[in-house]
């Protein structure tokens, strides 16, 4: 395997200053596959340099919207017509089934999609002053150079969610991928350029999260940071950024409740639904997502019946590589994140809960964990607390509408949370008492790229998405002209 050019900057792809690589590994098999550039401090620099001479000389802050829209729908035409390559890439570098990566490339075309419209209708308000003779104005213009740092379970997806609305606000923008699921970012800014996106717009730097992603937090030509990734890091960025005062948009993943009452499983069809949804909601993905519904709050009348029945068919997951037949879940991502789940497990047995299924590795190659369903679990419990990010469902019983609404909000996060009800009342009521940004009702993990995400507490700050996400990347400039100026004789002379 010969190093790939996978920093990109002003229109250039190159090695490493330091010429340093990184392998990255098929979470399959553990194998090297491909092997990127390992940019360090200096290469970082380098792009912040090329994204703001573009931004502050360049033409694209200054292009017309209608272009910069135009833009975006040839990239979103680019994915689709990649979307195979696309999918097939996501699947063997973040280890999960290819139908996921090609799932993921419709969504990232569908955000792309949505950003050239909306920038088109946001065109800023006229203020009324309450006087013929003023002309009042709210407009919207770039914050500058983004800094864009995007975590390793949604490589294509996260880079997408900041990447369209910083273009389509007219911002230039340095991304850094995770460094171990880079390569779907790579692809993405080579389609940019085929888009025709001028040189020094999109810069890319393949390395670490220190120095690369700490160099763009605490950079002062970096006028506003997007993060999303754990908690630890996203403190560690909002400190960094805080000497230069820049923008600080952060999402921090979740601990998200399923709250399932038993008039959600009144008859054989409903039931099933709930239990078909409750795995969706834990294992999507081997459970790496930020949204996941890794905490079950089920009612009391219902749990054994639901707890036996979700745990007989997650025994019956077929796990493999993500691009062969039949594979319904992948490996974990890296060796650290199985070991990680590994030791929560342990954790949670040492507390006292009860496993129902999973709980071990398969034999054979690979990152690999049986999904996991954990019962008899409480609030005490890390597991049950800290996000773990892998295939393991905890499962909590309540009695009392409070008691769910009090067990569903006891968390330091609030990204999602879901509420599975036969009525719809008691639904919507317990959906507006959640603390959580985003609630489904009788449903779990679809997201629209017109509607906000993000979450409360913990889980972060800003919005990405919707009309919100795509101020995340605007400063709000107000314009007053006097038309007819005349003395003000505040101070006689």
């Amino acid at each position: 395997m010969s190093a790939q050019l996978t920093i990109h900057v002003a229109g250039e792809w190159r090695k490493a200053v330091s010429g340093a690589t990184r392998e990255i590994l098929d979470p399959a098999d553990a194998t090297p596959f491909a092997v990127v550039a390992e940019g360090g401090a200096e290469d970082t620099d380098a792009a912040i340099a090329a994204a703001r001479k573009a931004f502050d000389e360049g033409e694209w802050p200054r292009t017309p919207v209608a272009e910069r829209a135009a833009l975006l729908r040839r990239v979103a035409a680019l994915l689709e017509r990649d979307r195979e390559e696309l999918g097939r890439l996501e699947a063997r570098d973040a280890g999960k089934t290819v139908e996921e990566g090609r799932v993921d490339v419709d969504c990232v075309a569908d955000a792309f999609r949505y950003f050239a419209d909306l920038v088109v209708n946001e065109n800023g308000r006229v203020v009324d002053a309450g006087s013929p003779d003023v002309h009042s104005v709210v407009v919207h213009e770039p914050v500058g150079v983004c800094g864009l740092i995007t975590p390793w379970n949604y490589p294509l997806l996260q880079a997408s969610w900041k990447i369209a609305p910083a273009l389509a606000a007219g911002n230039t923008f340095v991304v850094k991928p995770s460094e171990i699921t880079p390569l779907s970012t790579v692809a993405l800014i080579r389609l940019l350029a085929e888009a025709g996106l001028p040189d020094g717009v999109a810069n890319l730097v393949t390395g670490a999260g220190d120095p690369v992603g700490a160099r763009l937090a605490e950079h002062p030509d970096v006028d506003l940071i997007s993060f999303t990734g754990g908690l630890a890091s996203g403190t560690k960025v909002m400190r960094a950024a805080a000497d230069s005062v820049k923008k600080v948009a952060l999402e921090l993943g979740g601990k998200n409740p399923n709250v399932v009452f038993a008039d959600a499983c009144t008859d054989d069809e409903s039931f099933d639904t709930a239990v078909d949804q409750a795995l969706n909601a834990a294992f999507i993905h081997s459970g790496q997502v930020c949204s996941a519904g890794s905490r079950l709050i089920v009612e009391e009348s219902l749990r054994e019946r639901f707890v036996a029945e979700l745990a007989r068919r997650a025994e019956l997951i077929r796990l493999g590589r993500g691009t062969d037949d039949g594979v319904e879940c992948g490996p974990l991502v890296s060796a650290q994140q199985l070991a990680k789940t590994e030791e929560y497990v342990a954790s949670a047995l040492a507390e006292g809960a009860v496993l129902r299924a999973g709980g071990k590795r398969p034999d054979g190659p690979g990152y690999f964990y049986r999904p996991t369903v954990l019962d008899r679990c409480d609030r005490t419990m890390r597991v049950v607390r800290e996000e773990v990010f892998g295939p393991v469902l905890t499962v909590e019983t309540f009695r009392t509408e409070d008691e769910a609404v009090a067990l569903a909000n006891d968390t330091e996060y609030g990204l999602a949370g879901g509420v599975w009800s036969g009525d719809a009342g008691r639904a919507r009521r317990i959906a507006a008492r959640l603390r959580h940004g985003t609630v489904w009702i009788n449903d779990f993990h679809p997201y629209l790229p017109q509607a906000e995400w993000g979450g409360f507490g913990k889980s972060g700050i800003g919005r990405e998405l919707g009309p919100a996400g795509l101020a995340e990347y605007r400063e709000t400039k107000h314009i007053y002209q006097n038309l007819a100026p005349r003395p003000v004789r505040w101070f006689a002379g």
